[in-house]
This record gives structure tokens, C-alpha cells and sequence, in this order.
């Protein structure tokens, strides 16, 4: 089995979701016999060239532009540099069986490919432009974005999304037939959470000195700082959360267009002293706050997954999270974490402040939690479900005229 895979994000190029997606779905292919040629744009560095032990290929490649400062135009002469790179591979390697795209920013690309060499194409679908903006088209770039998506889905045999909210929503937005679509989650790997100190030990409790007082339980949420993850309702809930556990200290760990927003909202409620904006942290630092930290919380507006749950349970860190689009699939309410109202300040403050009182409840969640991860959300398992799409792709593909 032999695939071209596109994509806008790979390491060290990731901004979100599918990056990280991306990054443990080809390595685990690769570790199953799935030959990937991987596309990508050369956005932030990295080897042109990287040969997986399988045999799999990651191909970087310099974009024409360092910003995208026309967005659609840059986008699309991008793809035309991924094009030119698998039509190469493609003549070097012989045809691939399949190819499989991420999203609409390197849409162009593989339908050009589909096209050209009759080749059947699969769809990962991440999130959607209306998802993002509330279920509304409120300018140009949302239309042609939108539209470029439901072509994306026209185009493709079959469509997969990470969770049933967002396959949901492409039949919806897109009128995607329910025998067209697959639901492939994404998943996380314990083993490095696995190896983090425990946390008694002398160096986590150093490091956990940087952000709080050893009587300071630590309220965390990392992500990038946009209205839809919702961490200003972390700010919202912040005077809810004090009333009932006042030494809770509350780290937020990322960058973001809101950042500036959040730091002014804080020291005007004069609450500084309760807060901790970290701003950009290293990957190994924002799993060592996931260690320490006694409740990880992701108020989101709209999310398509949440892996952000899944790396907090993978730490077996107690998770509060909205009951919204994939976060409802991935937490179980009581079971596994605790589920808010979505952009419901005081439903949010009340289930951190129960996750920080009750610490045997929320433990008992917390390892039933890490449990389940091997159960539903280990990347060899993920792969084998996506190469199975492929396979099922490539023999309707071969027993079809075209």
C-alpha cells in the first residue's frame, strides 16, 4: 500500500490539531507496512528530506512566500510547489494507490493529483470555516474558504472526520452522505507521560515552584489564545473559582491574539496575584505543568477533538471541559472528567471548584481516564482503522471504470 498524504502542518510546522494528528498518524502508518509519501510546506525549517524507518518519506517544501499576506492566492501558489513535488514522486516511485489530503489548504494539490492520475482521493476533514465562525459566513474569505471545503468533500471517495460532532457537521455544511463518511479519532501516546517524575519528586517540585506556592493548587490550561478555545471564560469563571478554593493559582500556557486582552482583564479584577500567563512554553515544560497541575481545563466554544483532553488525561491530570463538539465524545461526564455548560462562566467555575475539592473523586476520574486512552485513542490502533479506509478505497478504486 502506497500513499500520498498532504498536508499544511508537520513537524516542526504545527499550529494545531491536525499537525499533531499528522505528525503520530504517518510514523504509525509507517511502523504498519503503509508506504506515505508526505507533502508539506516548508514553513518553519526542517529537513527537506526525512526517511521514516519503514521506508515512508516526509517532503518539505519552500513555500513562494514567508507570510501568507495575499491568503487565498498564497495558498493556492503553494500548492502548486506541493504539486510539482508529488507529480516528481509520482514518476520516480510509480502511481500511489491513494492519496490522501488534510483539510482544504493543500486541496488543490491532491485534486490536481486525483485528476491527473486517476488516482481515488480520501479526505481527513479537521474543522470546518463555519464551525470556526459560529455556523455563520460573515465575509468573502468565510465563502470561499467554505467553498473550497465542500469541494474538497465533492471530490473525495470517502470523507473522514476525528469525531461524530464533526462528521455532523460535514453532512450538514456540505450534504456528505452518511455512507460516505468515516470517523477516525485522533489519539495520544502515554509513554512519554509515562517517563515525567512523580509528582513528589525533588525536580517537579522545583519546577512547580516557578508557577505556584506548595499551597497553591494549580489550575492549567494551555492552547492558543483565540475566542473559540474559550480562555476568557477562565477569566470570567476566575472570581467563582476563588470564592470557593481561594489559594488556586491559574496558569495559561500559550500564545494567541487575545493574550494581551487577558493579561489587562486580570489586573483590572485585581486579580495578578492569582494568575500566570506564560506566554509561548516549550513541549516539554507544558507537559510537566500538565504533571503538576491538580485540574486541566478546556472551555471551548468550538472544538472539532480536543487533543488537549487527551494529552491531560495521558498525564493523568483531572480535565473540566465544555460540553461541546469532540470534547463530549473524548471526556465522559463523571466517568472520566467533568462536562460544563458551554460559555457558562459559572458552570465552568463550579466544576473546578469541585474537581479541586473533591481530590479522591476527581483522582478516581483521572485514572479511569488514562485507562481508556488504550482503549479508544492509541495511534496503532488509529492507523490500522485509516489504512483500512485506504484498502477499502483502493479496491473500490480498482473494481471501478472510473
Amino acid at each position: 500500500m502506497k500513499v500520498l498524504m498532504l498536508s499544511w502542518e508537520y513537524p516542526p510546522n504545527i499550529v494545531g490539531g491536525l499537525g499533531s494528528h499528522v505528525a503520530d498518524l504517518v510514523p504509525a502508518l509507517d511502523r504498519l507496512g503503509v508506504e506515505v509519501h508526505l507533502v508539506t510546506p516548508r514553513w518553519k525549517g526542517g529537513p527537506r528530506r526525512d526517511v521514516l524507518a519503514g521506508g515512508s518519506t516526509v517532503h518539505r517544501v519552500d513555500p513562494p512566500v514567508t507570510e501568507l499576506a495575499n491568503f487565498l492566492a498564497d495558498v493556492q501558489a503553494t500548492n502548486v510547489g506541493l504539486q510539482n513535488v508529488a507529480e516528481v514522486l509520482a514518476g520516480a516511485a510509480g502511481p500511489y494507490d491513494v492519496v490522501h489530503v488534510h483539510d482544504w489548504m493543500v486541496a488543490f494539490a491532491g485534486i490536481a493529483h486525483k485528476h491527473f492520475h486517476k488516482t481515488a482521493l480520501v479526505a481527513t476533514v479537521h474543522a470546518t470555516e463555519r464551525g470556526r465562525t459560529g455556523g455563520g459566513l460573515h465575509n468573502d474569505l468565510n465563502v470561499a474558504v467554505n467553498g473550497n471545503e465542500w469541494w474538497l468533500c465533492y471530490e473525495a471517495w470517502r470523507v473522514v472526520t476525528t469525531s461524530e460532532y464533526m462528521a455532523l457537521q460535514v453532512a450538514d455544511y456540505f450534504n456528505v452522505p452518511w455512507d460516505k463518511l468515516d470517523i477516525v479519532p485522533n489519539g495520544v501516546y502515554t509513554a512519554p507521560y509515562d517517563a515525567l517524575p512523580e509528582r513528589g519528586a525533588p525536580e517537579l517540585v522545583a519546577f512547580r515552584r516557578r508557577f505556584a506556592g506548595d499551597d497553591e493548587p494549580i489550575v492549567y490550561h494551555v492552547g492558543r489564545l483565540v475566542g473559540e478555545k474559550g480562555s476568557h471564560l477562565i477569566v470570567d469563571a476566575a472570581p467563582g473559582v476563588l470564592a470557593a478554593a481561594p489559594r488556586a493559582k491559574i496558569v495559561v500556557a500559550g500564545r494567541g491574539p487575545l493574550l494581551e486582552t487577558l493579561e489587562r482583564r486580570v489586573a483590572g479584577m485585581g486579580l495578578g496575584d492569582r494568575f500566570y500567563f506564560t506566554g509561548f512554553i516549550p513541549d516539554a515544560e507544558r507537559d510537566l505543568l500538565y504533571r503538576v497541575a491538580d485540574a486541566a481545563v478546556f472551555p471551548s466554544l468550538y472544538e472539532p477533538f480536543g487533543i488537549v483532553a487527551l494529552e491531560a488525561m495521558a498525564a493523568r491530570t483531572p480535565v473540566v471541559v465544555s460540553k461541546v463538539g469532540g470534547l463530549a465524545e473524548v471526556v465522559e461526564h463523571n466517568e472520566t472528567g467533568i462536562h460544563v455548560h458551554p460559555d457558562d462562566p459559572a458552570s465552568l467555575a463550579w466544576g473546578i471548584a469541585h474537581t479541586l475539592n473533591h481530590p479522591d473523586w476527581s483522582r478516581a476520574r483521572a485514572d479511569n481516564a488514562y485507562r481508556r486512552l488504550g482503549e479508544r485513542f492509541d495511534w496503532d490502533g488509529i492507523a490500522a482503522r485509516t489504512r483500512d479506509v485506504y484498502e477499502r478505497v483502493a479496491a473500490e478504486r480498482r473494481a471501478s471504470s472510473w
